[in-house]
């Protein structure tokens, strides 16, 4: 099993109020497995995603990646954790304007084991694999928000997470810049045998994985009219 959640809670405190936000008595992930996770926004989704990998810690329940217990580890095991095993995709890039394409990826390589010649090889394949070869050396403010995007993708693969999350990654991309993303990432992911878990609204590019979720599946916090409701294409977990 690629990743397990046992009773996990989050709340928000607002204005004195306690929010509940996540509510998932059991959940699993298999190795390999390409899920799309979809709901409105506000739902709960992307805190998932920063449960799983550490970013926020739970009120209470297990997240165990691996054999790995995410729920039991201090701050700086976490960050380790994230740096060496998770790759995390975001709808706005985070690309450091001031650096170019390469070196936005060479930043996630440091401490990688290899020569540098090795690792030189290593980007330039991956910058084939995503059709910016003859980009590498550009600014992000050179490039496309589709070609900004890629480049933000191989930053979080090149070093082959065994586990990938993507919050929104085609959000802020228009519908066919989005179609071509989205086919590329499940594509970059399959060659690699990573673990890929997504959060979207976006129903078209939800289709495109072999298993879908939706967030009122697994996130027992919302109404139960919501619960109730799973469409045809839906899997409910």
């Amino acid at each position: 099993m690629m990743l397990q959640i046992r009773g996990l809670t989050k709340q928000f405190h607002v204005a004195g109020k306690s929010i509940p936000i996540v509510n998932i008595p059991q959940w699993n992930v298999e190795q390999g497995e390409k899920i799309a996770i979809t709901g409105p926004s506000g739902s709960g989704k992307s805190t998932i995603l920063h449960l799983i990998s550490g970013i926020m810690t739970p009120d209470a329940g297990e997240i165990i990646i691996g054999s790995r217990a995410i729920h039991e580890m201090k701050e700086h095991a976490r960050d380790q954790f994230r740096a060496d095993c998770i790759g995390y995709i975001l709808q706005d890039f985070y690309l450091i304007p001031s650096l170019t394409a390469r070196q936005n990826v060479e930043i996630a390589m440091r401490g990688a084991s290899g020569s540098s010649s090795e690792r030189k090889d290593k980007i330039e394949a991956w910058f084939e694999k995503i059709a910016l070869s003859d980009r590498m050396n550009h600014l992000p403010s050179q490039l496309s928000r589709g070609q900004q995007q890629r480049v933000a993708m191989v930053r979080a693969l090149i070093h082959e997470p065994t586990l990938v999350l993507a919050d929104e990654p085609t959000g802020s991309l228009d519908a066919e810049t989005a179609e071509e993303v989205t086919e590329l990432m499940l594509e970059l992911c399959k060659s690699v045998k990573n673990t890929l878990l997504v959060v979207t609204h976006d129903l078209k590019m939800a289709e495109r994985f072999p298993r879908q979720v939706h967030i009122h599946d697994i996130n027992f916090n919302q109404s139960q009219s919501h619960r109730n409701r799973v469409t045809p294409k839906e899997c409910v977990v």
